[in-house]
Parts: C-alpha cells; structure tokens; sequence
C-alpha cells in the first residue's frame, strides 16, 4: 500500500517542481540580462582590470540571442539596423532617394513670388538637365500670369530657346503689360497727391498700400517695401500695424534683408497681443524663424519653427509651405537640442507633430536620432541631402547643420560606455575606421568627448571625472565662503553694537 500510494505523491511534488521553476525562470532570466546590461553600461573600475573591462565590452556587443531578442540593447546600438519590433523581426524602413525631386508638386506648394524664385533656384542648383528645363517651363508660365517682365526677360534669356518657340520672347505681351503699368502707376500717384491735400488719413494708408503693391508685382522691391513703410504714420488701428508689418516682412524676406523681418516681427508682436489672430501668429514665428536660420541661431529657429500653430496650413505659401515648418523646425532641433528637449519639445510635441506627418522621412529620422539608430538617421539624412541643397533658404546650412547632427550623434554614442571598439562604431556610422578617428580627434580636441583613442587597438576609452574629489572641492570651497561671510556679520554686528561710527568729517568749502 504504502508503495502503492508513494507514486501520485511524487507525481505531484514533481508537478509543484516544474511550474514553480517555470514561474521563476523567466525572473532570473530577465535578472541575468539586466545585470550584464548594466556592467556593459556602467563599468567602473572597482577591481576590475582593464583587461577584463574590454572582455565584458566585447562579450556585451557580440553576444548571441541565448534566452530571448526583447533585451539586447547593446545589439541594437552596435548593429544599428531597422527598428526591433515585438516580435523580434526588423521592421523595414523606406527611404526615399533625393536623387531627382518633383518639380511640379515641389512647386504646387507655393504661390507668387516666391514660387518663381525657388524654381529658378533650382533650375540654378540642380545638374539634372530635366528637372532644370522642368523649372524653368513652370515659372515661365508663372510670370507670364503676372505683371514682372523684367524677370520675364531674364527667364526667357536663361531659357534660350531649348523649350521651343513657345517658350520664347512673347514681345507683344511684355508691350502691353509695361504699357498697362505706366498708365495704372500714373493713376496710382494721382489718387495718393489727391488724399494727401484732403488729409484723409485711411485713404492715404489705403493709397501707399496700393502703391506698394503694384512695386511689389513688378519686382521692384526697393519701392514697394518703401511706400509699405510709409503707411505707419498714417495707421490707426493695431490691425493696420500689424498689416504694415506683414507686408514690410514679405518684402524684406524676398530682399534677404532679414535684421529688417526681425524688427518687423517685434514690433508685430508688441503691444498688438490682443489683435493677433492664430494664423497671423503663426506667420510671425515663421518669419523670426527664417531670421534666426539665416543668422544661423539654430535654436532660436528651431523654438519659433515649434511654436508655428497648426492654423498655418496654406495660409503663408507666399512664403513657406507646412513642409518647411517640419524640415527647418526638426533639422534645427536636432543640431541644437539635447536629449531631454528633443523628446519634450519635437517628439511629444503634438502640433509640431501635424507638420512631421507632412514629412514621414523628417519624423522618421527624429526617432531614429532619438533611439540611436544612427545608420538609419544618418541614412535618411543623406538621401534627404540633394534635395535640401535645392531650398532657397536651408541651401547654405545644410553642411553645417549635418556636421552638428552627426557631432552629436557621435558623442551619444559614446557617452554609455568605458570602451568602445572602433570598428564597431564604424560599421555603425558607415565610414571608415581612420575617417572615424579624425572625428573622434576633433570632438576630443574641442572638449566635446571625455575620452582618449587607442591607435593601436582601435579602441576609445572614456576619461570620467573624479566626482568624489570634486565634491570634496566643492564642500571646502563653500565652507570658506560661508566662515568668510559669517565673520563679516560678526564685525558688522559689533560695530553696531558698539555704535561705531566711520563717516568721514565734511569738507568746509570756505565762507564764515
């Protein structure tokens, strides 16, 4: 019997056995994975010897799947592959290639003046033959649905008859447009010396208006910017200066005269809070933000380029499209951000977030930056490159602003760890083991990385600062600070109580 009856007992303590060593395994496994995570992370130097340090850097970054894919972090940030999904499975990303842009829907984006001028500037920039003359037929239709014929000249000369006879001199139009002018002009000028004898405040706003319109749709900048100023003295609401403003900070932008778009924007914004309207708002931080770009104060430009409401939509494309708003605001960002502010400000920015989704290749590299996928980010920025070469306005900060990113990449990417090996780091950002150390070199030079390179090796050690002895530093330092404060209102106090008094005797200037 008792035999008989020992069997279900073993059957069952074996039974507990199983499922509580089920239950327990995955919690020693998930502890396994944090501690070699962390010792990758945060090696110090408590008896470890440098020899062993680089065993366990290495075993860290080359170490295979043994229990599950969910925990290799340091694989991603030495592979730098597609995103790891939940599966484990990399998710493929596409990148679209900057090689040749669309014309056409690049310049459906805008309106007026502007629009000719970009595709004119791309027309200047780009070595493709194709996108060129593509250029140069749209905004030969597009002046010829205004009144510049100056600028109607100067594109047929650039055109030279390789369009064809229908994209030649069209004499008779560019007659009868300057015949038009000098009539409408005239008229102009009479109805404004009218309104000036008659002392009519508002027509007399009304009539440089006009005046400076009509300057502006013939290309002569000069004079409409300055019959928009003229109107300031003659305003009398907050609306007609803001609208003064407006109109002086859309000629200044077509003259690149942006110290004046500047001026402009402060006095829109000051004092004139309550005549604002969200889409004029908007239209003002895009105006500082192209200043600030220019004046290459990439942070300032990246915080107005932030605060662009959604409102803007369309509203402005006579002189930025919403897709700008994402390309300047999110390439600024990450040249000047920190980690902390590119997640607060970009990331989990939802109105910023409506102009990434006009962009996904902008959002895309944003995270990509953000969770060190750098091959990818990095990827992303240089399929982006040729087009960015051909914005009007990002064209002459684009090298500058891929130097920042990538700087900060790669101190990111050093930043965790005691060792890195070079040849991972590399293979990482897809450059060559001796291109890669003339970074580090600068980067180190300038102070940026605390660290010094083993040629050798092919290693980058990090130099952490003694922290301890900096406190220590630092506590002597206060302490002196506070005896030295603390016996000087001990004097003080004795001089008051012993009513001590040490004012000089005055000076007798003569007299009786």
């Amino acid at each position: 019997m008792r035999g008989f009856s020992f069997g279900p007992i073993a059957f069952k303590i074996s039974l507990w056995a199983l499922t509580i060593g089920a239950l327990i395994y995955p919690v020693i496994s998930a502890s396994r994975r944090k501690l070699r995570s962390s010792r990758l992370r945060s090696i110090d130097d408590r008896g470890i010897s440098l020899g062993q340090q680089q065993e366990i850097i290495h075993l860290g970054c080359v170490m295979e799947a043994e229990e599950d894919q969910s925990g290799l972090m340091v694989d991603e940030i030495c592979e730098n592959g597609g995103a790891v999904t939940e599966d484990g499975a990399n998710r493929q990303r596409l990148i679209i290639s900057g090689d040749q842009i669309d014309v056409e829907a690049y310049a459906s984006l805008y309106s007026g003046r502007t629009k000719i001028m970009r595709l004119l500037f791309v027309a200047d920039r780009c070595n493709n033959a194709t996108m060129q003359l593509d250029a140069l037929r749209m905004a030969y239709e597009e002046i010829k649905k205004g009144e510049n014929t100056q600028l109607f000249r100067e594109v047929v000369q650039r055109i030279n008859g390789r369009l064809g006879p229908n994209y030649g001199m069209d004499t008779a139009w560019a007659y009868a447009v300057d015949h038009r002018a000098e009539q409408r002009k005239d008229r102009l000028e009479n109805e404004l010396n009218a309104y000036r004898t008659n002392l009519i405040k508002e027509s007399i706003r009304m009539g440089y208006n006009d005046l400076g319109d009509f300057y502006y749709a013939h290309g002569q900048l000069g004079d409409a910017l300055k019959n928009y100023v003229r109107t300031r003295d003659y305003c009398t609401t907050s609306k007609h200066i803001i609208h003064m403003c407006l109109n002086a900070i859309l000629v200044s932008i077509e003259m690149g005269q942006f110290s004046h778009v500047l001026s402009y924007v402060t006095k829109a914004e000051q004092g004139h809070d309550s005549s604002l309207d969200d889409i004029t708002a908007a239209k003002l931080c895009c105006a500082a933000g192209l200043a600030h770009l220019e004046a290459k104060k990439y942070k300032i430009a990246a915080r107005k380029f932030l605060d662009v409401g959604h409102e803007l939509l369309s509203n402005y494309n006579e002189v930025i499209a919403p897709q700008d708003v994402a390309t300047y605001g999110a390439l600024c960002a990450l040249a000047s951000f920190d980690r902390s502010e590119l997640k607060s400000k970009v990331i989990d920015n939802v109105n910023f977030r409506n102009f990434l989704e006009l962009v996904p290749e902008i959002r895309e590299l944003i995270q990509d930056f953000y969770t060190s996928r750098y091959a990818s980010c990095l990827g992303y920025l240089e399929n982006l490159k040729t087009n960015l070469l051909l914005d009007i306005h990002l064209h002459d900060h684009v090298e500058i602003l891929y130097n920042k990113i990538r700087n900060k990449a790669l101190i990111q990417y050093t930043h965790p760890f005691v060792s890195v090996d070079l040849h991972m780091m590399a293979s990482a950002f897809k450059t060559t083991v001796a291109g890669l150390e003339k970074e580090l070199e600068a980067l180190i030079t300038h102070n940026e990385i605390q660290a010094r390179i083993d040629s050798h090796n092919k290693i980058l050690y990090a130099r952490h600062a003694d922290l301890r002895n900096a406190t220590f530093q630092r506590v002597l330092q206060t302490g002196k600070e506070f005896d030295r404060d603390m016996k000087a209102l001990l004097l003080r106090a004795s001089l008051l109580k012993h009513e001590h008094n040490n004012k000089l005797p005055r000076k007798h200037t003569g007299g009786l």
